[in-house]
């Protein structure tokens, strides 16, 4: 999916959030966006989803301006509040994904998701039970049952250990290669791990700068 933001600004009242941001970026594109906390990484995380009011001219899906856009299912988000997340009853992985999907989907199109993210195994597992790596994961599976063309995910990795990030971050990657356009924000200053191809960086007076940086092949990162 294409996206073009246009001199984005947001305020709270009169305390500037996002001032004149503007970027571009083409389908199969990875953003990394970081800063601090409180520089409006999530507020643009919103605007994006729709969730917070912009003005016409300002954001465009495939050349389509936001406020008319009606295709929302081409997108996919996963926050970080998966740490509040519970059931008050037993439900396992496969009627999770098979009752929270946005539209009907088969056997096989859950099947497939899970094997995506490398949690096939899980398929008959209490959902209460999953680690913090693996319920995000689980959640990677669901928004990509509606086949998006973009992946929003906010910070998905801040409350999850080391080994299910790596895991995490493969099975994102893996995505991109197969053409999913990927906004990533991050609170993490080393981008090292990540094979990203623009960065937003935000800061706390609402300027930020955008920036694209040459990253290897896809095709050839050892999955």
């Amino acid at each position: 999916m294409q996206i073009d933001v246009h001199n984005l600004s947001f305020s709270y009242g009169h305390r500037t959030v996002i001032d004149s941001l503007s970027l571009s970026l083409s389908s199969g594109d990875y953003l990394v966006i970081r800063g601090k906390n409180g520089t409006g990484k999530s507020t643009f995380i919103k605007c994006l989803l729709g969730m917070n009011p912009v003005k016409n001219g300002m954001i465009f899906y495939d050349h389509q301006d936001i406020n008319y856009f009606k295709e929302w299912t081409c997108l996919g988000y996963v926050s970080q509040k998966f740490e509040d997340f519970n059931y008050e009853f037993p439900i396992t992985v496969n009627e999770f994904l098979s009752v929270s999907s946005l539209r009907k989907t088969s056997q096989s199109n859950r099947l497939k998701a899970l094997d995506q993210m490398g949690i096939l195994e899980l398929l008959n597992q209490n959902i209460n039970n999953l680690s913090g790596g693996e319920l995000q994961r689980t959640f990677i599976a669901r928004s990509m049952l509606n086949d998006p063309k973009l992946l929003i995910l906010d910070e998905p990795t801040a409350s999850i250990d080391k080994l299910s990030t790596e895991y995490f971050f493969k099975a994102v990657n893996q995505l991109n290669l197969q053409g999913v356009t990927i906004i990533l924000v991050t609170h993490n200053e080393s981008l090292g791990h990540l094979n990203y191809s623009h960065v937003l960086t935000m800061f706390s007076d609402g300027t930020n700068t955008f920036q694209t940086r040459d990253r290897c092949d896809l095709s050839e990162v050892d999955f």
